[in-house]
Parts: structure tokens; sequence; C-alpha cells
């Protein structure tokens, strides 16, 4: 085991708050938002924050809140149970075509990505008439999502069913990546998509309500709750575990139509699930900690127990990494889920060009439009950094090299 790599930043009126945060730099609105977390009564010894910290709406992404009693609905936030899927292929670099923008173009046929804005218009981004493997995947599901409708109908007319197996926007992706074998692998990154979205939002009104119902003081309205032993906690708890198993369930379809694309391109007979891995990294789990059963809260973590597979993304031109976790107890056995943003979306869009985006992705079949600006590389922070600041979480199994990128 590698020594303890965590700063500790003290917290008036609150728990502590260790930081895995050496050599990478922290946002002064992301510890001042890590520390009104810190402050809630129920936390459980320490939060714990992430190489990839920066801020959040509610509570800081990069962060693990461990909580006693309680569940703070934004810290999960609204897309519950996003994570990522890779699975190592046996093809190599030599088995892949000399021009990638077919397997590029397949794989964006057969995954609805993006969003259609506007009354009237059909959402390019979820299915028209889902395909029979979709509604029979879905089937799996309903029972439980019936369950929850009937107790909060305005569940019901949500993007549900058609968005199982739909990849969103923003910092989702598809990515064929070779490894340092020259392995491909298959990798992508969504959540519980416009249900999840959903079910979130409604249930941080409902506990913001509750507050002001109670006359509970916050540090911040976002950090409104639900205790144990109400009503909407079991409710949001079990609404929250219905959209993590609907999230790992999109990234399994999506999977699935991916490898079946890439087979319409590539003649040559390959398997596709040698290694696959499938993590969550926005969600609430029961875990045992220092002897101790607790709600662990990871936005924008994943967990890294002893032995377990983890995936942590670079940015579109940068590296990504398939890791097995060390089980750092003080870390509540967790990693980073990423490189994290360095600067806002906003900020990204104001202050590179075009040209900036199409150097920083030269080698990578992707996007290279005024669109995808603000997910360019560097508008994260260098995942190298990221990496060396967490060596006492994880250790890398496998570095992976983007060649064909697809966001929505």
């Amino acid at each position: 085991m590698a020594e303890q790599n965590f700063e500790v930043m003290a917290v008036e009126g609150g728990a502590p708050v260790k930081m895995w945060t050496k050599g990478v730099s922290v946002d002064p609105k992301a510890r001042d938002q890590l520390s009104r977390a810190a402050q809630m009564p129920f936390i459980f010894k320490h939060v714990a924050a992430m190489p990839d910290v920066h801020v959040g709406i509610g509570a800081t992404v990069g962060s693990v809140i461990p909580t006693r009693g309680a569940v703070i609905p934004a810290a999960v936030g609204v897309d519950i149970g996003c994570g990522m899927m890779a699975a190592r292929t046996s093809l190599h670099a030599a088995d892949l075509p000399d021009s990638l923008d077919g397997i590029r173009s397949a794989i964006e046929q057969a995954v609805p990505h993006g969003r259609a804005v506007g009354r009237g218009k059909r959402d390019k981004g979820s299915w028209g008439d889902p395909p029979p493997e979709i509604a029979a995947a879905w089937a799996t599901l309903a029972e439980r999502f019936k369950r929850i409708v009937e107790k909060y109908p305005k569940l019901e007319k949500t993007n549900n069913l058609v968005h199982l197996g739909t990849l969103g926007t923003g910092n989702h992706f598809i990515e064929l990546c070779l490894d340092e074998a020259d392995q491909v692998w298959v990798m992508l990154h969504s959540g519980s998509r416009g249900v999840g979205n959903a079910i979130g939002s409604f249930f941080i009104e409902l506990a913001k309500e509750d507050m002001r119902r109670w006359f509970v003081n916050l540090p911040d309205e976002n950090l409104a709750y639900f205790p144990e032993g109400t009503e909407h906690f079991d409710d949001y708890v079990e609404a929250v575990g219905w959209a993590q198993d609907f999230a790992a369930l999109n990234r399994r379809m999506m999977m699935t139509n991916v490898v079946r694309a890439i087979r319409t391109i590539i003649a040559k007979p390959f398997e596709a699930e040698l290694e696959a891995i499938n993590c969550h990294h926005n969600y609430v789990r029961r875990e045992n900690h220092f002897g101790e059963n607790v709600l662990v809260t990871r936005k924008g973590a994943v967990r890294a127990a002893e032995g377990v597979m983890g995936i942590i993304p670079g940015s579109m031109g940068a590296k990504s990494f398939i890791v097995r976790g060390r089980g750092n107890k003080q870390a509540f056995d967790s990693c980073s889920h990423g490189a994290g943003r360095l600067m806002s979306r906003t900020e990204a869009k104001k202050r590179f060009t075009l040209d900036d985006h199409i150097l920083a992705t030269e080698g990578v079949e992707c996007r290279k439009d005024e669109g995808v600006i603000d997910e360019t590389p560097a508008a994260y922070k260098p995942i190298e950094a990221v990496m060396a600041a967490q060596a006492d979480l994880v250790e890398i199994v496998h570095t992976l090299k983007q060649v064909v990128c697809v966001k929505g």
C-alpha cells in the first residue's frame, strides 16, 4: 500500500474533509461547498474529496459523503447511476480499418444520441419505436417502476422506455480505445437518462419542501435531506435504487448495440466481453465502514474496494484507465470518476476556439465542431496529475487511448 496521500481540511462546526488533491488545482468554491456538506449533523467520520473535485449542484462533484440516518438527494444528483462500462475485445489495432469514420458512423446509427430541442420534434436522442430487445429489457424493470409511479404519478410521463439504450448529451460518450498492448476496447459513459433526471429532480424538490415544513435551517438549501424512518426516505431509496438499475441496464444495452454495429464494419469474428466492467459514479448504497453500516453517497466517485475493478476516463483527447481498487478505508473505498472539469462549460466556450479543439483531438475520429467545445480536453484537469494524486486509492491495470469518440 502506498503512503497515505490525503490532506485534511478542518471545517468549523463540522466533520473534517480528507482531500486526495496533491498536485491538482481545487477551486475555492469547491472547498466552500465541501465545507457546507461536512457541516451536516449526520456525516459519518469525514467527507472524502477525490482529485477530480469541482463545484456541482448541491454537492461537490468528486465527493464521497457517508451519512448515518439520512440521505441527501442532491448529493446523488439528477444523473442517477451515471457511470462507465468497458469491454475488452479480441481485436487488435491492426484489425481496424485505415479510416475509422465508418465505425463512428455505424455506432452513431446504432445508438440514439444527442437531443432534438423544439416543440413537435421527435427527440433524436430517444427511440421512436423501441426495438424488441429494448422492450424486453424494459420489461425487467417495468413492475418496480409501476410501484414507484403509483405513489408518484408525476413520474409516469417521463422518457423511460424510449431512453433505455440511449446515450444522451454533455460528457456522455461512446469510445473505441487501444490499450498498452494495442488491444481494442469499447468504452461508454451514460446514466439513467430522462427518467433518472425526473426522479432526481422530483425528490430534491420534495426534500426542500420537507425542510421548509419542519423549519430546518441548512447551510445550503440543496443539502435538503430525508431522515431515515420517514416515508419519503424509503420512497427515495426505492426510486434511486431503481434508477441505478436502469442506468446499468442502459449501458449494457448500448454496449450490445455498439458491438453489433462494429461487426457490420469489421468482418473478422471477435469476442467483446473478455473483461467487462460496469460501474456507477453517481449513486448511493448501504455499505459497512469502520465497523458500522452507513449510507455512502458517491457524487462523481467510483467504488474502489480492494480488488474491485473500475474505470477512470480522461477527456476526449486524453488517456483513460482501467483500475483495481486498493480498498483505502480513509477514502471509504473510493476513487475519482474521471479527470474532473477545470472550468465551467460557459468558460470553456469563451476560452477555446474550434482550432484549439481540432488540435487537441488530433488522431481521434470524433466530432470537431462548435457544439463540443465545452468538452474539449483543455476544459478538464490533466488526467496524469489526477492519477498521481490517488496512487493510494487504485492501481492502474490498463491504460487506454481513444481512437473513436461519439458524443451526443
